[in-house]
């Protein structure tokens, strides 16, 4: 009887229960296949046959030497190739100092069109056409118009509105300024769009208050401004480092690189040893560490971007 009574209550729940339901396919994958097959052509493909040439003495000049020679290409590249630490010290000064000014005046350039005042919108296109600028054409306008030390609009205006005949050689002898002084003219727009952003998000009632209790402007920016930034600034330091490191047409039209190595970064290398020293070998292997190094910083970066989130959550 127990064994027939527990026979029924099992049958009981099994029909109580609800029949599993067969799962249904996902109709999404169709449309992401065709994306996703172009992204793996594009990018990792050729990421691909990248690693594979590093491993690999290859110069055109020499072809007939080509062969699989291992980790040789970075081992000259970390160890006996001088053009490899100072393009490293190159690029650290050239991106972190371009990304904090190009923040700064950003910052400034927010604040000021952040407040109603008559002909905002005019001037806040004209903050945002460097950006809209190709890179090549802004360098050509740089190196011709603005930084010529025969009429150069940046040294005629310093020799006539200073004392004394201060009209430096700009390329000439401050290159690693000049370069990163018009990725300042190109970035800080971008910067300001999105600083713009977080400051449109405070609250008109909390600066009304501050307003209210005799806080001044500077201490409104100081104490309310300021601290409701973070997460905009740590954005945009992120997306200028991606992107600056990357800029190579402003160093090719300005400088070449020059004078000597001054002004070259990791990415330009790698454009010098592939493209002008025909050496695909050792260029693939300096673009595989260029990868692995921006994979490094943007990972801190977020990181440090996740941190700060997290803390005001």
């Amino acid at each position: 009887m127990a064994i027939a009574e527990s026979r029924t209550a099992t049958a009981d729940i099994a029909v109580a229960a609800p029949a599993a339901q067969p799962r249904r396919p996902r109709r999404g994958w169709p449309l992401i296949w065709p994306a996703l097959i172009y992204a793996l052509i594009v990018t990792q493909i050729p990421f691909l046959l990248t690693i594979w040439y590093s491993f690999q003495r290859w110069n055109l000049n020499r072809p007939k030497q080509r062969g699989f020679i291992g980790f040789d290409n970075y081992k000259v590249l970390l160890t006996r190739d001088p053009s490899f630490w100072p393009a490293m010290l190159n690029t650290l000064i050239i991106v972190v100092g371009s990304v904090v000014l190009a923040l700064a005046l950003g910052m400034l350039f927010a604040e000021l069109v952040n407040h109603p005042f008559p002909g905002r919108g005019i001037v806040r296109t004209m903050f945002i056409t460097p950006f809209l600028i190709m890179p090549t054409v802004a360098a050509l306008t740089w190196k011709n118009q603005m930084l010529n030390p025969n009429f150069g609009v940046l040294d005629w205006f310093l020799s006539t509105a200073l004392p004394g005949t201060f009209a430096p050689n700009w390329l000439g002898e401050w290159p690693k300024f000049s370069v990163m002084l018009v990725f300042i003219w190109r970035w800080a727009p971008f910067m300001m769009l999105i600083l713009l952003a977080g400051m449109q998000s405070i609250s008109e009632e909390v600066r009304e208050a501050a307003r209210v209790d005799g806080a001044s402007g500077w201490q409104e920016f100081r104490d309310i401004t300021l601290p409701h930034m973070n997460r905009f600034i740590q954005l945009g330091a992120l997306l200028g480092t991606v992107f600056i490191v990357n800029e190579i047409d402003p160093i090719y039209i300005l400088t070449r690189g020059g004078p000597g190595d001054v002004t070259t970064t990791l990415p330009y290398l790698v454009y010098k040893k592939a493209r002008e020293a025909f050496n695909v070998g050792m260029g693939a292997a300096l673009g595989v560490i260029v990868v692995i190094l921006a994979n490094i910083v943007i990972a801190l970066l977020l990181r440090a971007l996740n941190r700060i989130l997290q803390q005001e959550d």
